[in-house]
């Protein structure tokens, strides 16, 4: 039976969509053809992979072309990985290695400098290299217990801004600018196509996907200046007493600025019969809540891995980013795939560094997976070491590392691919 990997056919791409409906516990039954249309139009299928038992598909892959913001504001080409499955029926036969395998090779060939995801399930992508590289948390606030006074101004009268509800025409022309200005000062910010702001705002949207419109509201600073943008929903929940207790769930918050940040938070907090916020998923590290007036309102419902990251070029990926303080460092990189190991010098800065292959005894060893990890500073060589995932080849080097690796905040990546 062959069973191996291969490009997928704009005619074999509607069984494709159904298996990887089928793989996400979605459906098993054929896609509407309204809807594939819509996917193949904005999907590249030399990046599509399938595996076909019997004329079905029975496993799938997809990748695309991402920027990834690391420390310090630059950007790197990114293999994005997405719509990864493997039938119940044709498992533990090998398929999303080979599949994985193929399509990191090809990315590498690219000059692609990492490859990124977000797992499904923890355990899967260790063994091929990829590392946790962000997390995520999202809180649930009880509004009434924030200590918000209700009768304050949204925002406060003394930044000058203003809150103002918009369209999805406004989000659609608004949103790639700000969007940018998150990018170019948060690690961990992946780019968002055309695409992404039409299915965001309710157009194209697969038939499969029902459309409820959100609301979405900009914060304008005292120059005028659009520096924010929330979108979130709410449902309709009274209770018994004809008490409203309604939730409004965020499903996306950019913030270019401080203000913006804290204007927006306390707007959506302030919505007349809003008794619950949901935050969506946020920074570990996010502002939220301890810009409320009493913090414990705000509860932790989710905190988990979210991005993991696979480097496939260790000097252009150490090379972009920049660094806490000044040192050098050898670091031996494994890799049993052969893609990107070796020993390399890491001559790091605060404005930037070098790194190039080297025949110096190694500071530290670690695993590509590890790298990955660390790539945005959101994990600790110390702590690795104590997991017994680095190994410390001279006293100091992983404290050393540390110091060195570390960010002003923690990376975070808004979205979902």
């Amino acid at each position: 039976m062959n069973l191996d990997p291969r490009t997928v056919s704009a005619a074999e791409f509607p069984d494709w969509v159904r298996a990887v409906g089928t793989g996400f516990l979605r459906s098993s039954g054929p896609v509407p053809e309204e809807e594939v249309a819509v996917r193949l139009a904005h999907t590249d299928l030399a990046r599509v992979q399938g595996v076909f038992d019997g004329g079905r598909c029975v496993a799938t892959f997809r990748s695309f072309a991402q920027e990834l913001t690391v420390v310090g504001g630059a950007t790197v080409p990114a293999d994005a990985i997405t719509g990864v499955t493997v039938t119940p029926t044709h498992r533990r036969r090998g398929l999303l290695g080979r599949m994985m395998a193929a399509d990191l090779a090809a990315a590498k060939e690219r000059g692609d400098v990492v490859a990124s995801l977000i797992a499904a399930e923890y355990p899967i992508y260790g063994r091929y290299g990829f590392g946790p590289a962000s997390w995520t948390a999202e809180w649930e606030i009880d509004v009434p217990r924030a200590g918000l006074d209700p009768r304050a101004r949204v925002p406060s009268e003394a930044d000058g801004g203003r809150i103002e509800l918009v369209e999805g025409a406004d989000v659609r022309k608004l949103g790639p600018e700000l969007h940018g200005r998150l990018a170019a000062r948060q690690h961990g910010v992946v780019s968002r196509d055309e695409r992404w702001w039409e299915r965001s705002t309710g157009v194209d949207v697969p038939a499969s996907e029902a459309w409820k419109e959100p609301f979405h509201a900009v914060y304008r600073s005292a120059d005028g200046e659009t520096d924010g943008l929330i979108t979130y929903r709410a449902d309709d929940h009274w209770g018994d007493r004809k008490q409203p207790l309604n939730t409004a769930t965020v499903a996306g918050l950019i913030a270019a600025s401080p203000a913006a940040e804290r204007a927006l938070w306390r707007f959506v907090c302030s919505i007349d019969w809003i008794t619950t916020v949901r935050t969506g998923y946020r920074a570990p590290d996010d502002l939220l809540p301890l810009l409320l007036p009493d913090p414990r309102a705000a509860r932790v419902v989710t905190q988990a891995d979210w991005l993991w990251l696979r480097v496939l070029d260790v000097p252009r990926a150490l090379e972009a980013r920049t660094y806490a303080s000044e040192a050098a460092l050898v670091l031996d990189v494994r890799d049993a795939s052969g893609l990107a190991g070796g020993r390399f010098l890491l001559e790091a800065s605060p404005s930037g560094a070098s790194c190039a292959p080297t025949t110096r005894d190694a500071d530290l060893a670690l695993d590509v997976a590890e790298l990955g990890a660390l790539l945005l500073g959101d994990e600790s060589p110390v702590r690795l070491a104590a997991l017994g995932r680095l190994d410390e080849h001279r006293a100091g080097a992983a404290a050393l590392a540390d110091t060195v690796f570390r960010a002003p905040r923690r990376a975070w990546c808004p979205d979902v691919f």
